[in-house]
């Protein structure tokens, strides 16, 4: 008996993850100033480095070991304490402390930087870091909108209270954050909310249930609820306000809220996730009464465009997997990779996989332009991000699952994390709206705020800047994809709302490409010009489901062979 096997299943242990994936570098280049990049790029190759080794043992840990709830200590009294594996507070360490994700979007200092730093810097080490652990980009990403939403709309007074810690990167002083919005009435409907706020000695009172409520023991937590006594407003969302939840109040003690209990769910088990009664919890009024739900909804699309850059990146974990197995694994005399229904299945992962990362670039893109004042961004940023939110979870959870298939039985099993990114990557189309609640937002954005004129016009300024005969090419489908959308929008044709935000997701990620294709180096030019035109042909045109397929172009192995590398992690690895 040995204990070596000559043909052992491949293992891409050790891989730096940024280093893996020179298409993020070039992306990078393109997408960030020039200050930010080089501020930016090292601490990629750091968090690269830390996905392909550290990170992977830790998030697999957690997820083996999922949090426990205890209602009370030792004594008896009531502790409602969540407990969670040291695996797990190594990884909050590492995100919300080593590289501050919560707060750079909000004040400088993070990684010695002058100012807040760039949306897509943050969003391109969420990309890296969801690679391995997905759970707790949960939490990361309901501290910063928190933190966005307070500073928004908060007193002046409420922000200053609790900004410092929202933004610590010491553990040990940081507030983390949550949003407490579900009710077993109230899911979708949030109209249906029914938890109560009143007022007490000048003090707003919360009562009711809160049905899912992930991190529930996190320091703050945003609570939409409805003022009693305002009879006009006893229904929907008009009558809602906002309220900031804290867990201890400022003598120390717990708020009056309890935690009843954990849910048990298929994905994201390294971060708890349960249900709350409020039992006249004390909680600040954030903004204007009765304005409660639009500003919650600032929030809410901060951490739908978040839910989109980490199916996006799980696209990409599963995708750099399935392309070292194929490139390593021997069977039926030769390499997976140059089997030709193999690279049709790996090509079919890529194109998704490649739309969603350009897409949660792109919109970073915008958002920082919608930040920094620009009226138009802020229109195109109103429906990008339910596109973004709805075709990139979806395609997640497919491209996942093939990518299990490639590296076969052992996909299936626990050691590895093809098991756990099927089942992270099926959370996308729930957390924060489902397929069918995010489309009819597609719709509402482009009926009621101009957003679908508004992205038509920007979409047509980036085919200027692209390569004359591409743009061409691109331009038609385009058309016909706005075209779409205006009419399914303008006649309330809810039943083809799917429909219409694939097909002007899937035109804008191809003008987006071709955008990225006219700014970057030739053979990383030319291979973004050739996914653009694979996303028409395989995600916007019709196919003949009898008719023999086409010979794959020559370039596609080419192309597959630069999706990925075997960079070994040279990077220091952080123990």
């Amino acid at each position: 008996m040995t204990d070596t096997i000559a043909n052992n299943i491949p293992d891409s242990r050790g891989t730096n993850a940024y280093r893996a994936d020179p298409v993020l570098a070039d992306l990078m280049e393109i997408y960030l100033p020039q200050d930010s990049l080089s501020r930016i790029l090292p601490e990629l190759d750091s968090m690269g480095a830390l996905v392909g080794d550290r990170l992977e043992d830790l998030a697999l840990a957690a997820d083996h070991n999922p949090p426990v709830f205890q209602p009370r200590d030792r004594t008896g009294a009531r502790a409602e304490k969540i407990v969670k594996h040291p695996a797990y507070q190594q990884l909050e360490s590492i995100a919300f402390g080593r590289f501050g994700l919560a707060a750079m979007s909000h004040r400088p200092g993070v990684f010695d930087a002058p100012d807040k730093t760039h949306p897509v810097a943050k969003y391109g080490l969420t990309y890296l870091f969801v690679q391995a652990e997905f759970g707790l980009c949960c939490p990361v990403s309901m501290t910063d909108s928190l933190t966005r939403t307070l500073m928004k709309f908060g007193d002046p007074a409420l922000v200053n209270r609790f900004f410092d810690r929202l933004t610590s990167q010491d553990m040990d002083t940081l507030f983390q954050g949550a949003m407490f919005m579900t009710e077993q009435a109230a899911g979708s409907d949030v109209g249906e909310i029914e938890t109560v706020a009143r007022q007490e000695d000048g003090e707003w009172r919360l009562t009711g249930d809160k049905w899912f409520c992930s991190n529930p023991d996190a320091a703050l937590a945003m609570v939409l609820a409805r003022p009693d006594g305002d009879g006009a407003a006893r229904s929907g969302t008009k009558g809602l306000s906002l309220f900031l939840l804290p867990r201890h109040l400022p003598d120390g003690s717990l708020n009056s809220y309890r935690i009843l209990r954990l849910k048990d769910k298929m994905g994201t088990r390294s971060m708890a996730s349960g249900e709350i009664a409020l039992e006249g919890a004390t909680a600040y009024l954030v903004g204007e009464a009765g304005a409660g739900f639009k500003q919650m909804t600032d929030m809410i699309n901060m951490s739908r465009l978040a839910n989109g850059v980490r199916s996006a990146g799980l696209m990409r974990r599963a995708v750099a997997e399935a392309l070292f197995i194929a490139r390593h694994r021997q069977a039926f005399g030769g390499r997976l990779i140059d089997k030709p229904l193999m690279r049709r299945q790996l090509a079919k992962m890529l194109v998704p996989a490649e739309q969603g990362r350009s897409m949660v670039l792109h919109t970073a893109r915008v958002l920082h332009a919608a930040d920094a004042g620009d009226a138009e961004a802020y229109k195109v940023l109103r429906i990008l991000t339910p596109l973004v939110k709805f075709r990139t979870c979806r395609d997640a959870r497919k491209v996942a699952g093939d990518a299990m298939e490639v590296r076969g039985g052992c996909g299936y099993i626990e050691e590895f994390s093809d098991a756990r990114v099927l089942r992270d990557a099926h959370l996308g189309s729930i957390w924060e709206g489902t397929s069918n609640i995010i489309a009819l937002d597609v719709l509402r954005a482009a009926r009621r705020a101009g957003a679908l004129d508004a992205l038509a016009d920007y979409l047509r300024a980036r085919l200027v800047e692209c390569e004359a005969g591409l743009a061409d090419e691109i331009a038609s489908f385009m058309e016909r994809a706005v075209a779409l959308t205006r009419t399914v929008a303008e006649t309330a044709a809810e039943v083809d709302a799917r429909r219409a935000a694939s097909a002007l997701y899937c035109a804008t990620s191809a003008v987006v490409m071709a955008w990225e294709a006219a700014q970057l180096p030739q053979q990383a030019g030319a291979d973004r010009a050739m996914l653009a035109r694979m996303v028409l042909r395989h995600r916007l045109t019709a196919q003949d489901p009898l008719a023999p397929t086409e010979a794959e172009p020559d370039s596609l192995s080419g192309l597959l062979d630069r999706a990925g590398r075997d960079a070994n992690n040279a990077a220091e690895v952080q123990r």
